[in-house]
């Protein structure tokens, strides 16, 4: 069982910050409400940032993340429901 991540665990500010990682990009350059596949986010990294946030206690899978590209989509789907 995983443990329920805290609700600020995988605020947007963070989101932005792993995905611009990834992408070797600065915060500032990606777009929370563009699609992230549009951005060069492929499937090899989506992957590196799922397998990241389930061993921090997120519950989603590739196609959570894949069927909902934008940062937004992603903050509402790993914010814990309240």
């Amino acid at each position: 069982m995983h443990p329920t991540p805290a609700p600020e665990a995988f605020a947007l500010e963070r989101l932005v910050r792993d995905v611009a990682d990834v992408l070797y990009a600065e915060p500032a350059e990606v777009l929370v409400d563009e699609s992230l596949l549009d951005q060069g986010l492929d499937s090899i990294r989506l992957m590196t940032l799922v397998e990241r946030w389930r061993a921090e206690g997120a519950r989603i899978s590739f196609v959570d993340l894949a069927e909902r590209p934008t940062l937004r989509a992603w903050a509402e789907i790993l914010s814990p429901a309240v």
